[in-house]
């Protein structure tokens, strides 16, 4: 008799714990249901931080994935990756100069609001650059691991579409001896989000 009341009480909880996660599955599809992946692309104008604020043009490219079934104070983290191609629109002084990166980190995104959705973000990566050799010198390329914070927002605009505005600032330590390099500046863009309602 003890057996078969331990058995049903085994079996009654196993019931309950393969019950409960497909109950909560089951809502937060219905609520979410949607690719939580956002992708786009975007022009950007960057200083270099090299000589005297010379800025130059590049094209810049994301995709982000929102992390699903998260507690609610971590809900609106994500994972971001991101490309940068700062080769345009070079100052007549220098003769080479092309900044491109590689980054990927996490983001938060404020998706509170319909219209405008604000984000922040840190992020790593790699770094290459091509520069005027220096004197008695074939050193014009060097490859760095770079560090990368940033911030910005997505303005609705149509159906899936937002334009985005971001702003980030680089660290490429130690590109020459002591010296650090910092590129920035700002990109605007569109982004194509598969998670939104489509109104």
């Amino acid at each position: 008799m003890q057996w078969k009341s331990i058995f049903v009480s085994i079996l009654a909880l196993l019931f309950v714990s393969v019950s409960v996660p497909a109950r909560s599955q089951v809502a937060h599809s219905a609520s979410e249901g949607r690719l939580p992946l956002t992708v786009g692309f975007g022009v950007s104008d960057y200083f270099l931080d090299w000589g005297n604020s010379r800025n130059m043009v590049g094209i810049t490219a994301w995709a982000d994935w929102r992390l699903q079934h998260m507690p609610w104070f971590l809900n609106g983290i994500g994972i971001e990756v991101e490309g940068h191609h700062i080769a345009y629109n070079r100052p007549t002084e220098l003769v080479r100069m092309q900044q491109d990166s590689g980054l990927g980190g996490v983001n938060y995104q404020w998706r509170h609001y319909d219209r405008v959705q604000p984000y922040g973000k840190a992020l790593a990566g790699f770094g290459s650059i091509d520069f005027p050799p220096f004197p008695k010198s074939n050193y014009s390329h060097d490859t760095r691991t770079i560090l990368a914070m940033g911030a910005g927002a997505d303005i609705h605009a149509w159906r899936r579409v937002s334009v985005r505005a971001d702003y980030e600032y680089q660290f490429w330590r130690h590109i020459f001896g002591p010296n650090d390099l910092n590129p920035n500046g700002f990109t605007v863009g569109a982004v194509y989000d598969f998670g939104r309602r489509n109104y």
